[in-house]
């Protein structure tokens, strides 16, 4: 008697076992569903993520150089007294470099020559709708040009006495990335009137159109959504319109 109710049970349990599984077809069926989300979420992320880790790269060299105009002016007084002999740019290009990189961390110095390597061979693009180009840093004698210890190409250069100063870096360094204006190389500029770097304006329509001012979007944003929209500065939602005011951010 106890062996067949042993069996009975054995039985009944095989049968709920079988009642709760998934069957071959079902489980595909469940997989290919997972497959097609994860296709639609994971560029997204990734995506997050990239720019996630641009916007802290782009504020770790802003604070490095920050500190680094201050140190030097510290040494060698104010910045608009280094060029009173210099009456080129490439002169006025490595004194700038020069002083401002003894506070930095340097692991390859190009200085004013050209095709040093310090930077990507080549014309930088502008972000743009319209495919301009910018500067050839890396062949030019008016960009003092250094790699970081952090892998960060920068070039000191548009040197004007008492007025601005400014310095482009790319992020990739001289060998990776789009050497593009507003995704991986872009620009500071120390106003002499704010005695500040980027701290001067914020134009939105400049930074969609051609990836200049788009350092100080990042610094007050923390975001680079302004890659995100159309050439009218509309998000992908087709409704939010980026205006540095009330829409700074596309989420």
């Amino acid at each position: 008697m106890t062996n067949k109710l042993n069996q009975f049970t054995i039985h009944n349990s095989l049968l709920s076992v079988k009642a709760i599984a998934f069957t071959l077809a079902e489980t595909l069926i469940v997989m290919g569903i997972i497959g097609v989300v994860a296709a639609l979420t994971l560029p997204n992320l990734n995506s997050s993520t990239g720019d996630k880790e641009k916007v802290a790269k782009v504020k770790k060299i802003y604070s490095n150089l920050e500190d680094a105009m201050g140190r030097a002016q510290a040494v060698y007084g104010p910045i608009d007294e280094w060029f009173q002999k210099d009456t080129t740019a490439t002169a006025q290009a490595t004194r700038f470099g020069s002083r401002i990189t003894e506070f930095l961390k340097v692991s390859k110095d190009c200085d004013v020559t050209t095709n040093g390597n310090c930077f990507t061979t080549g014309i930088v693009k502008y972000y743009s709708f319209t495919d301009n180009t910018a500067d050839n840093f890396n062949t030019s004698n008016a960009y003092y040009k250094v790699i970081l210890a952090d892998g960060t190409s920068v070039a000191f250069g548009n040197v004007v006495p008492g007025e601005d100063y400014s310095i482009m870096f790319d992020i990739d360094g001289p060998n990776k990335g789009s050497y593009t204006l507003g995704r991986d190389v872009f620009i500071f500029t120390y106003y002499e009137n704010t005695s500040d770097f980027e701290r001067d304006y914020i134009n939105v329509s400049e930074c969609i159109d051609t990836g200049f001012s788009c350092v100080q979007w990042i610094l007050e944003y923390g975001n680079m959504d302004y890659l995100k929209v159309d050439s009218n500065g509309k998000c992908p939602d087709g409704k939010t319109i980026l205006d540095g005011t009330t829409n700074t951010t596309c989420k």
